[in-house]
């Protein structure tokens, strides 16, 4: 019988097809040889210098809205998505979260909710990298309850006219569109802005501890004008961003496996050449114990996130499996991280190695797109029937 692998003990990637494995391959590779040479450069000067390079790479690669169909989308499985996700970040969070910003908030709301002309219009720069997009919902006093938001919309003639301010907007500032929420007399409605319209303007958030190889920005709208075409006619109420947050959250489960994954093989690699006391430290008994610790921790974040990919290809995945997959793997690959720091000693405290990177990435993971809390609530809500958000 062979010896389990160290990098997928349980075989879980065995079960995968083999397309599913050749989109595996090829971002892995592309991620590997183009994007983690530079990240913690990045990580370190809190940008990504080049944004429009990097989209035009990634657009290339054909991750962009990979999951949606026509449009130049590549139309892949939800399986084949996360994968690419779970690649991303591996290499740092802030990649996966600039792919799953464009594809899965921005151009997931224009092909679910849009017009056609607004589908014809941006979707196929956007898969293309040719154009980015950012979602404008979380605002500076409105986060886990989006309904309070203050950013209105109202009429003017056949015009419309927004005012309010959002926050924590990743890609905002480099961004050619932004798709904006906001309360109108008719409740919540969804708004193509693109970033030339006068008024709307975006400001860089400095002074990061966490994504750092990532650009957010808040937006900022005084009395910008938009035309009636650009109400996207499909979304009405929150849950028209709200199943956007869903699509986007689904990759986080996969990206979370990712980045706990990096970190639990850079550990490994390190026990295994750091040398103690004589001989590595890999052949102690409380080394081994953490890594077999985070051994288990990945590989249970892995086949959530495999579970959870086979129910929604399969249209069975609730909001709420995407909710169990996002708490449950972010807080695994949160403990993965911080064993990981301690076995690498100071060392781990340097860019020179992924971990503090991920750990303080994850941070921000754990918070963004619904903090543990909301997700608990949500599977509390979903087990007893009884909603405790308020």
């Amino acid at each position: 019988m062979n010896t389990p692998d160290a990098h997928d003990f349980l075989a879980v990637d065995h079960d995968l097809t083999d397309e599913e494995r050749a989109i595996r391959d090829t971002v892995r590779d592309y991620a590997t040889a183009e994007l983690l040479p530079h990240v913690a450069d990045w990580f370190d000067a809190g940008t990504i210098p080049d944004p429009r390079g990097v989209a035009k790479g990634l657009g290339a690669l054909g991750v962009f809205g990979m999951h949606l169909s026509g449009y130049g989308c590549a139309g892949t499985n939800a399986v084949s998505y996360g994968l690419a996700c779970r690649e991303l970040e591996a290499v740092d969070s802030g990649l996966r979260s600039f792919v799953s910003v464009q594809g899965s908030l921005a151009m997931t709301a224009i092909h679910r909710y849009g017009s056609e002309e607004q589908r014809q219009e941006w979707l196929p720069r956007m898969a293309s990298g040719d154009a980015l997009g950012c979602f404008g919902l979380t605002e500076p006093d409105s986060g886990s309850d989006p309904g309070s938001m203050r950013t209105r919309a109202r009429r003017d003639g056949s015009d419309w006219i927004l005012n309010g301010t959002k926050m924590w907007i990743t890609n905002g500032s480099v961004a050619d569109v932004a798709v904006v929420w906001a309360a109108t007399d008719d409740g919540i409605r969804g708004f193509i802005v693109p970033r030339d319209t006068p008024g709307f303007s975006a400001n860089v958030i400095h002074k990061k501890l966490s994504l750092r190889a990532s650009i957010t920005s808040e937006l900022v709208l005084q009395d910008a004008r938009l035309p009636g075409d650009a109400l996207l006619p499909g979304a009405e109420g929150l849950r028209g961003p709200l199943s956007c947050l869903s699509e986007a959250r689904y990759g986080i489960v996969w990206g979370a496996a990712g980045a706990a994954r990096s970190c639990f093989t850079s550990a490994l690699d390190y026990a295994e050449s750091r040398t103690q006391f004589g001989r590595p430290i890999a052949g102690f008994q409380l080394t081994q114990r953490k890594l077999a610790d985070m051994l288990i921790d990945v590989n249970h974040a892995t086949m959530t996130a495999l579970r959870i990919g086979r129910l929604k290809d399969e249209g069975r995945a609730h909001h709420s499996h995407i909710s169990f997959g996002k708490l449950a793997n972010v807080r695994a690959a949160q403990r993965v991280a911080a064993v990981a720091r301690g076995v690498h000693g100071a060392n781990g405290i340097t860019l020179e190695y992924p971990v503090m990177r991920h750990m303080l990435n994850l941070e921000s993971v754990a918070t963004y797109e619904g903090t543990e809390e909301v997700h608990a609530l949500t599977l509390g809500q979903v087990l007893t029937g009884t909603p405790a958000f308020r």
